[in-house]
């Protein structure tokens, strides 16, 4: 708990949020939920790269503050990021 506090607020609000992880996996859920059966494997592949095809063409908002968070991270993580 201390190491994602030594961090400024933009990184640990980066590090916490998960809503874009969590509404991903809820649009891949909803095409295996819709359909519980499928005719093969090539099939459930390609509906869930539909899916996410259309997940992340509405991915067009960017992280408030994100130029000052890349310095940042650019900071503490000299060499690796």
């Amino acid at each position: 708990l201390l190491t994602y506090f030594k961090y400024p607020e933009g990184i640990r609000k980066l590090i916490y949020t998960t809503n874009v992880m969590e509404n991903f996996n809820r649009q891949l859920r909803k095409v295996t939920k819709n359909k519980t059966i499928f005719p093969n494997d090539y099939t459930l592949q390609k509906s869930l790269y539909l899916a996410m095809v259309y997940a992340s063409s509405k991915w067009t908002s960017r992280i408030s503050g994100w130029d000052q968070i890349l310095s940042q991270l650019s900071i503490f993580f000299e060499g690796r990021f």
